[in-house]
């Protein structure tokens, strides 16, 4: 009786060991690849002739992420960063470097103009600054230990080499109305009709 608890905890052991081993493997390869036979393998090349896409499901992955460490584009991939940010803000200055700082790719969006605050209230309830949106995790306001935890969460690494990763630049959250030329001003706006000049002193109206 002994032996047969024995070999069944044996047994159960090598089960956890195989499925551990198989989700290491998965975790760190970054292609599945079926083969004409359709046996399965992963692999950090996708080798020629065979059908070969990312573990994680996706389809595929952008030129910009396509040099991004296998972890950050994981994490890109489910939980992407967005910074909205004011001008003269410094927790928003501490927020940009702390993501950069850690590695974090992310797009900004600046909120400088009446109708960009309008937009940032309608999507996020107000308008706190800075707001960082991580998937669909909201912090507002900067806070290092709040911003890690989320962070740590989504699955970023806690410190990534991005080894020639360019941030976009910011942009306005809303697009500015196109100006109007002075000419085409002038030409919308109505002549003022001239007022009637006084009688003459022969008493003949103009």
């Amino acid at each position: 009786m002994n032996h047969l608890k024995s070999t069944r905890r044996v047994a159960r052991r090598a089960a956890v060991a195989a499925l551990l081993v198989g989700a290491a493997v998965g975790a760190m390869a970054q292609y599945k690849i079926v083969g004409p036979d359709g046996k399965v393998t992963y692999t950090d090349k996708p080798p020629a002739g065979a059908d070969a896409r990312p573990s994680n499901g996706s389809g595929g992955s952008s030129d910009a992420a396509a040099g991004l460490p296998y972890a950050t584009r994981q994490a890109l991939a489910k939980y992407p960063v967005t910074l909205y940010s004011t001008r003269d803000c410094p927790p928003c200055d501490q927020a940009r470097q702390a993501l950069r700082q850690r590695g974090v790719p992310f797009n900004e969006y600046t909120v400088s103009t009446d109708a960009d605050l309008a937009a940032l209230k309608s999507r996020f309830g107000d308008t706190s600054a800075p707001t960082i949106a991580i998937g669909t995790a909201v912090v507002k306001g900067f806070s290092a230990t709040n911003l890690a935890g989320y962070l740590d969460a989504a699955g970023y690494p806690p410190q990534a080499r991005l080894g020639g990763y360019r941030w976009p630049p910011a942009t306005p959250l809303t697009t500015p109305a196109p100006a109007v030329p002075e000419a085409a001003t002038a030409a919308a706006t109505p002549a003022t009709p001239a007022a009637p000049l006084p009688p003459s002193k022969s008493g003949i109206q103009f």
